[in-house]
């Protein structure tokens, strides 16, 4: 089996930044590494992705042009026919496309030996649908163990941001996603999640405070992954 990293934190932690940057110095070092993300890398996680990134009025064009003879804009508004998600649909929409990733690219790759860098997994169902909007914990963990079929993270680095700041640099992006229009409670409370499931399982989790230098960030990270490799008893 291969190695499997994983990049969690809230929003503007900076996550696909590292990611990318660990993955490209591992490549470097003739690693036989992957970069994914979630949702994505798959045409159904591509897809979901959309459903909860792209702008409403762009994703349901098509419904405005068919809808704009029977209602008014401020009827449409008060109908919030752009795409509301409720949380269990949140939770389920992210399953789909985890269930997909780990069939179809994740295990295949660990199980050629490939070193696998993961932008988001299972932890951020936790944090967000279970820790953000508070649905039970105990279901969360249910529907992760189905989809992801056993296969556990060897490192998790979590990117920790304070949520105001956090925000502040991915309004500066060019994703957009529903959550960022969360109250700071409900980050605050993503947050909390993220730094508990650490807490609970410091030999697999790396907590990493963003406010520090970049290249600092970056340091530390690698002392983590080299740390990692010595344990297995790999060549780095």
């Amino acid at each position: 089996m291969g190695l499997f990293i994983v990049f969690e934190g809230g929003e503007g932690a900076g996550k696909t930044t590292q990611a990318r940057i660990l993955y490209g110095r591992l490549c470097q070092k003739k690693q036989r590494a992957r970069i994914l993300h979630e949702p994505g890398d798959t045409p159904l996680g591509n897809s979901i992705r959309t459903l909860v990134t792209a702008p409403r009025d762009t994703l349901f064009a098509g419904w405005r042009s068919s809808l704009t003879h029977a209602l008014t804009d401020s009827q449409l508004v008060a109908k919030d026919i752009w795409l509301p998600i409720v949380p269990s649909a949140e939770l389920f929409l992210f399953a789909a496309a985890r269930a997909q990733l780990v069939a179809e690219r994740l295990k295949p790759l660990l199980q050629k030996g490939a070193i696998v860098v993961c932008d988001r997994y299972k932890y951020s169902t936790v944090a967000y649908q279970g820790y953000g909007h508070g649905m039970d914990l105990g279901f969360i963990t249910t529907v992760n163990e189905i989809v992801t079929q056993g296969v556990e993270a060897d490192l998790v680095i979590l990117l920790d941001v304070e949520p105001s700041k956090g925000i502040l640099r991915k309004r500066g992006t060019a994703e957009i996603s529903k959550f960022e229009v969360q109250d700071l409670a409900f980050h605050q409370r993503v947050r909390q999640g993220y730094l508990e499931m650490a807490k609970k399982e410091p030999e697999r989790w790396l907590v990493v405070d963003v406010s520090l230098p970049s290249k600092e960030v970056t340091r530390l990270i690698w002392e983590r992954v080299e740390h990692l490799f010595h344990s297995k008893g790999l060549v780095l």
